[in-house]
C-alpha cells in the first residue's frame, strides 16, 4: 500500500453492530470495517450465531449501526443453519418495522450463502466475489464476508509434516491477504470464525505461547488453544474468544414449584473476550443465545 493511499481513505472507520449494546459497548461500536475479525470458540459456545446475527444487521442503515448492506455467507461446515436464519430473520423483521414496511420483504434475501467444500473451492470463489460487488443491481451492495469456519478447510487436507505446514502457512497469507484486499477495497467488514484445540504442554512450550491478552484460554473447564498454529494469527487483524462453562446465567422457575430448588428454564454462561486487537483494551462481557439471538448480560 502507497502513502499516498492511506492518506486518502477516510478517516472514520466504520463498523458493523452486534445488535446487542452489551457487545458493542465491549467492542466500541462493533465490527470494524476495512479488516479481518476472527472469532474463536469451540463448538456450541455462539459463533456460528453471532454470524448470522451479523449477517442481518449489516442491513440496518448506517444511523443505527449498520451498513445498509446485504451479507455474503461462506459456510464450510455443514449444514448450514437456514431453520436457525429464518427464526432470527423473522424476530430481526418484526424489531425493525421501519426498515421493512411491507411484511412480505424478507432480511434473508439480502445474506447470500456459499458453500465451500475445500480449500481450492474457496480460492476458485475468490476471484468471482470481486465482480459479485461491483455488479449489485438492484440489491444492497455487499458490505459484509463471513468466512465460517476457516479452521474445517485446512485442519483436514494437510498433514503435519514440514513440507505440508510450510504449505499451509503460504496458504493462510495467501488468504488473509486477498480478504484484506477486498476489505480495504471496497469498505467491507470480514469475520472469520475458528476452532480450538485441547492444549498439551510440550518440553518448548510453543504449544501453549501466550498470543494477545489472556494469558490462557479457558472453556468447559478445560485449557484450550486457536486451532490453526502461530502463522495464522499473524494473519488476522483482531481475535475475539468465546467460551462457556456450565455456570447457569439465566434461570425460570415453575409456577408450581413452592421451595424455589427446581426450574425448567437454563441458559449455559457465555464469555466473551477480547484476545487482541489494535484498537481496544482488554475487556470481556457475558451473553446467552435466545430465540431472538445473542442478548448481553448486565456485569
Amino acid at each position: 500500500m502507497k502513502p499516498e493511499t492511506l492518506l486518502r481513505r477516510p478517516q472514520t472507520n466504520r463498523k458493523l453492530t452486534t445488535g446487542c449494546k452489551i457487545l458493542d459497548g465491549c467492542l466500541r461500536g462493533g465490527i470494524p470495517c476495512y479488516s479481518l475479525t476472527e472469532i474463536v470458540a469451540e463448538s456450541g459456545c455462539g459463533k456460528t450465531q453471532l454470524c448470522l446475527q451479523l449477517s442481518l444487521c449489516a442491513q440496518l442503515p448506517i444511523s443505527l449501526g449498520g451498513l445498509n448492506g446485504s451479507s455474503l455467507y461462506l459456510h464450510s461446515e455443514f449444514p448450514f443453519p437456514f431453520r436457525r436464519l429464518h427464526q432470527l430473520s423473522r424476530s430481526f423483521h418484526q424489531s425493525n418495522p421501519s426498515i421493512y414496511a411491507n411484511d412480505n420483504d424478507n432480511p434473508c434475501d439480502h445474506v447470500f450463502v456459499q458453500n465451500v467444500h475445500s480449500v481450492d473451492h474457496l480460492f476458485d470463489i475468490m476471484p468471482r466475489i470481486d465482480g459479485f460487488i461491483k455488479n449489485s443491481g438492484n440489491r444492497l451492495p455487499l458490505k459484509l464476508i463471513v468466512l465460517d469456519s476457516v479452521a474445517a478447510l485446512f485442519r483436514s487436507e494437510f498433514d503435519n509434516t514440514p513440507s505440508d505446514l510450510k504449505k499451509r502457512s503460504s496458504m493462510f497469507f495467501k488468504l488473509s491477504g486477498k480478504l484484506k484486499q477486498l476489505a480495504n477495497k471496497f469498505g467491507l467488514a470480514v469475520v472469520i470464525t475458528n476452532q480450538v484445540t485441547d492444549l498439551v504442554e510440550t518440553s518448548d512450550g510453543l504449544s501453549g505461547l501466550r498470543i494477545g491478552n489472556l494469558r490462557f484460554l479457558c472453556s468447559s473447564g478445560r485449557r484450550v488453544v486457536p486451532a490453526l498454529g502461530l502463522a495464522w494469527s499473524n494473519c488476522v487483524n483482531s481475535r475475539f474468544f468465546i467460551s462457556r462453562s456450565d455456570e447457569t446465567i439465566w434461570k425460570e422457575r415453575s409456577e408450581n414449584d413452592e421451595s424455589g430448588s427446581s426450574y425448567v428454564s437454563r441458559r449455559a454462561q457465555r464469555r466473551f473476550d477480547i484476545v487482541f486487537s489494535p484498537y481496544l483494551p482488554v475487556t470481556s462481557c457475558e451473553f446467552m443465545i435466545t430465540r431472538e439471538g445473542i442478548c448481553g448480560v448486565q456485569a
